[in-house]
């Protein structure tokens, strides 16, 4: 971009395009979350999506590590939901997940998670899961002072430490993290 003039109309402009544009959460689902989390936290909606991680961070303006990504998996022995909270720099390991629950898992399909979460894929928070869930948290979230989850909808979400992440979700810190290279 050449170089703008401070306080030049162009300037205004280029910095509105580069900055997000967020607000207090509207949308019937991400109120639901909002209800949820009581005024200890605040969720916030964006203008640009936060469906995937790299999207999440993308309009956050924070680091991919720091987006805690809700993967529904479910247990191919029992049906149960089990559901991975991953740092958004991570891939999941399902040989370390299946090492923990002692049971295969498998990618839940869209309806599934709908029905054990309440919310769709690229929405789905780590509270108000149906009752009887597993729920694992990806250790490397636990060093970061702050990070970021979604919250009901495809660009909603709010801020919250990893110790209240443990709290809210009733989950279970765990090396689920793929390493590279096997």
């Amino acid at each position: 971009m050449p170089y703008l003039a401070a306080g030049s109309r162009l300037a205004k402009i280029a910095i509105a395009e580069e900055e997000p544009m967020m607000k207090a959460a509207s949308h019937p689902s991400a109120l639901k979350v909002q209800a949820m989390l009581g005024h200890d936290f605040e969720v916030m909606e964006f203008d640009k999506s936060t469906r995937t991680a790299e999207e999440a961070a993308a309009a956050i303006g924070c680091r991919l590590a720091e987006i805690a990504k809700s993967l529904v998996f479910r247990d191919q022995a029992t049906g149960v939901a089990v559901i991975i909270i991953a740092s958004g720099a991570n891939r999941v390991d399902e040989a370390k997940v299946r090492r923990l629950i002692g049971s295969t898992i498998e990618r839940a399909p869209p309806d599934f998670v709908r029905d054990v979460t309440g919310f769709a894929i690229g929405g789905v928070p780590p509270i108000g899961h149906a009752a009887g869930n597993s729920i694992f948290i990806d250790e490397d979230l636990m060093v970061l002072p702050f990070i970021w989850a979604a919250a009901g909808t495809p660009n909603a979400v709010f801020r919250l430490t990893p110790q209240e992440l443990l709290e809210i979700s009733g989950g279970h810190t765990a090396d689920i993290k793929e390493n590279p290279g096997g």
